[in-house]
């Protein structure tokens, strides 16, 4: 059975900018309803030592802090729904929101918060050690590899400026690329091959991870040599696979205007979309920092975005937003 529910403002996503998008909008008396989606928590979830967020002293675990997150948007009034959106249509408002239940949502306003993944090579090995000597970020684990060998896997913007970052903690970064040249920008070759803790293994493509089982922890990559097949293990500490990102923007292909890469466009120092009333906050508009405190920035500037956008039309009564 279908039911059909209005409500003043949907959030789409349940990362950091999606909890903190409806933490500010249930403080605005907004009565958010936040759609988690198939993965509740997005990123976070899946990283575990976290020491880069801002109010915490020792080390905190991402599952925990986004359960936190989760937790005071409740407390503040936000109705959170464990289901996946499945259609969103944007031609005229309220938006139209289909989930996977049959539930239907009306919306005055929409924050998209979908969020990005890293895009992986989905080697088995590779799931196994992840967050125990495989990653994704790093600027969000290149402190736990300080005077430690790592290997950056990639050729793109992303690799070399993964590769550049780590140089501040660990001994040495070899990076792996495909190709005999980089597809990253010319300034950023520059100053990789300037670095000399940095050496690069062309026409190399990692085959597989090894380390061991009891605790899980990576010993060393298989390197296969794209022109001669040759498969070499190279010892290293730790391994990243820097091979760019995918924004979770699929619900809105064609109806809203998007970069080529595939992220969400959003007007200049605002998170308002092509689409009047709908706003997209975090990774998935954020297509150059991609980091927790950033993502909850975004989505606090989306909540008080559409706070504007309801009271301009008569659905939100205006107000200064309280600290």
């Amino acid at each position: 059975m279908t039911n059909t529910i209005p409500a003043k403002l949907v959030i789409i996503g349940s990362g950091p900018a999606g909890y903190t998008a409806a933490i500010y909008a249930a403080r605005a008396m907004l009565d958010p309803i936040l759609i988690q989606g198939v993965q509740p928590g997005g990123q976070l979830t899946v990283t575990t030592d976290v020491e880069n967020y801002p109010g915490f002293a020792d080390v905190i675990q991402g599952p925990w802090l986004i359960e936190q997150m989760q937790k005071q948007a409740v407390h503040v009034g936000t109705k959170v729904v464990s289901d996946h959106v499945g259609k969103v249509h944007l031609a005229r408002r309220p938006f139209r929101i289909e989930c996977d239940s049959g539930d239907v949502y009306l919306a005055d306003a929409l924050v998209l918060a979908t969020g990005a993944q890293a895009r992986w090579l989905d080697l088995p090995s590779e799931q196994k050690f992840r967050g125990y000597g495989v990653s994704a970020c790093a600027t969000c684990d290149g402190f736990f590899y300080r005077g430690k060998e790592v290997l950056v896997i990639g050729g793109g913007n992303t690799a070399v400026e993964e590769a550049l970052f780590l140089t501040n903690f660990a001994s040495k970064v070899t990076v792996a690329h495909r190709r005999d040249s980089f597809r990253a920008e010319r300034i950023l070759q520059e100053r990789l091959y300037r670095n000399p803790k940095i050496s690069v293994l062309w026409h190399t493509v990692l085959q597989d991870i090894v380390g061991r089982d009891n605790p899980l922890k990576v010993k060393a990559a298989l390197l296969r040599n794209v022109k001669t097949n040759e498969i070499t293990q190279w010892p290293v500490d730790g391994i990243f696979i820097a091979i760019g990102h995918s924004p979770a923007s699929e619900l809105v292909a064609g109806q809203i205007e998007m970069k080529h890469s595939g992220y969400i466009k959003t007007a200049p120092h605002s998170t308002a979309t092509s689409v009047p009333g709908v706003f997209a906050a975090g990774d998935v508009a954020d297509d150059v920092y991609r980091q927790a405190v950033t993502a909850a920035g975004l989505g606090c500037m989306a909540a008080l975005e559409a706070e504007k956008f309801l009271a301009a039309h008569g659905e939100a009564e205006p107000r200064v937003a309280a600290e």
